[in-house]
C-alpha cells in the first residue's frame, strides 16, 4: 500500500487534523541507512511527524526541517519535508543499540536530553526557527510541546513505528490533531476524552486501520471532513551535480589537496546515503571553474 497523508477538519473548523501512513518511508530509511531497530523507530517517528508538518506548508517551494540535537547515543537527527509529501532524514549513529526497557525499545534513552528545532523556509530572507527542549525524548510528546510553546497551537501528536521480527518496519504512521483559536470548551473536552481512549497508533494500524479510519474514529460525531489526501514518499533531491557544487564551495586550497592526493574522492549524501565518486580529472575541472 502507498504511504499517504490525510488532511481534514472537524467541529465546523474548530479542529484541524492530519494523519499519515509511513510504513514504506520508514522502511526505505531503514534500508538506506542500515539502521538498528532503535535507529529505525526513532528516525521513523521523526519522518512521520515531518511529512505531516510538511503538508501544513502552503507553497510548493516551502520546506520544513526538524532537528534534534541531544546527548544520547543516537546523536543528532534531521528530517526535511515539503508540501508534496516528500520527506528525507538521517541520524548521526544509525546502528545505536541499547537494552530493552520494560520490554520495549528505549527510544528516550537513545535520544537523551537536548533540543528540538523546527526551521521553516517559506521564501523570506531568513527562515523561521523555533526551539524547544525535549520533554520526554519520545518525539511525539516533544512535537506536541513544540506546537504548544512555539506556535501556541494546542495539539496532540501520536507517532508510531512497529518493527517486525526480522527487524524490518511492519507498520508506521501517526496523527496530529490541533485545536483552532475558536474551539469551544465542549469541543476541547470531547476531543481530550477521545484521545485518551487511544492506546497505540501502531495497534490501530495492525487492526487494518488507515489514516482516514483513525481520524474518523477519534473525531466521530464531530463532523470530520477530509479536505485532501497526498501520496507520501522518501525522496532525496541530491545529484552528482549538486554534490560537485558543494565540493567547489570548500575553496581552491582544499580541492587542490584532493588533487595532490592523486585518488578519486567519494562523497556520501547524509540524507539518502547515496555515494558519488569524483575522479582526479573531475576535481581538476572543478578547480578550474572555482578559479574563474
Amino acid at each position: 500500500m502507498k504511504d499517504i497523508v490525510i488532511r481534514g477538519i472537524a467541529a465546523d473548523g474548530q479542529i484541524r487534523a492530519f494523519a499519515a501512513s509511513t510504513t514504506n518511508i520508514c522502511e526505505e530509511a531503514r534500508k538506506r541507512h542500515n539502521m538498528s531497530p532503535i535507529g529505525a523507530v526513532a528516525l521513523g517517528r521523526l519522518l512521520t511527524g515531518g511529512v505531516m508538518m510538511g503538508s501544513m506548508m502552503k507553497n510548493d517551494a516551502d520546506l520544513v526541517t526538524i532537528q534534534i540535537k541531544s546527548d544520547g547515543p543516537i546523536g543528532s537527527m534531521t528530517v526535511t519535508a515539503d508540501p508534496k509529501g516528500r520527506v528525507k532524514g538521517y541520524v548521526a549513529n544509525p546502528q545505536v543499540m541499547l537494552p530493552l526497557k520494560d520490554g520495549r525499545l528505549d527510544i528516550a534513552g537513545a535520544v537523551g536530553i537536548g533540543v528540538l528545532s523546527v526551521i521553516k523556509d517559506i521564501g523570506l530572507k531568513e527562515p523561521y526557527v523555533g526551539d524547544t527542549i525535549l520533554v520526554t525524548s519520545e518525539i511525539g510528546d516533544d512535537l506536541t510541546y513544540y506546537f504548544a510553546t512555539s506556535e501556541q497551537v494546542p495539539s496532540s501528536v501520536a507517532l508510531g513505528v512497529l518493527m517486525d521480527k526480522d527487524n524490518t518496519v511492519e507498520q508506521a504512521g501517526g496523527f496530529i490533531i490541533q485545536l483552532m483559536p475558536d474551539a469551544t470548551e465542549d469541543t476541547i473536552t470531547r476531543l481530550e476524552n477521545r484521545i485518551k481512549e487511544i492506546s497505540s497508533i501502531t495497534q490501530l494500524m495492525e487492526k487494518g486501520m488507515g489514516p482516514e479510519d483513525i481520524l474518523n474514529m477519534i473525531l466521530k460525531d464531530m463532523d470530520f471532513q477530509v479536505l485532501d489526501s497526498i501520496d507520501a514518499k522518501f525522496y532525496c533531491n541530491c545529484s552528482k551535480d549538486r554534490v560537485s557544487k558543494a565540493i567547489m564551495s570548500i575553496g581552491e586550497k582544499d580541492i587542490q589537496e584532493m588533487i595532490d592526493d592523486g585518488k578519486p574522492v567519494e562523497v556520501k549524501c547524509h540524507f539518502c546515503n547515496t555515494s558519488y565518486t569524483f575522479s582526479v580529472e573531475e576535481l581538476k575541472e572543478m578547480l578550474e571553474v572555482v578559479k574563474r
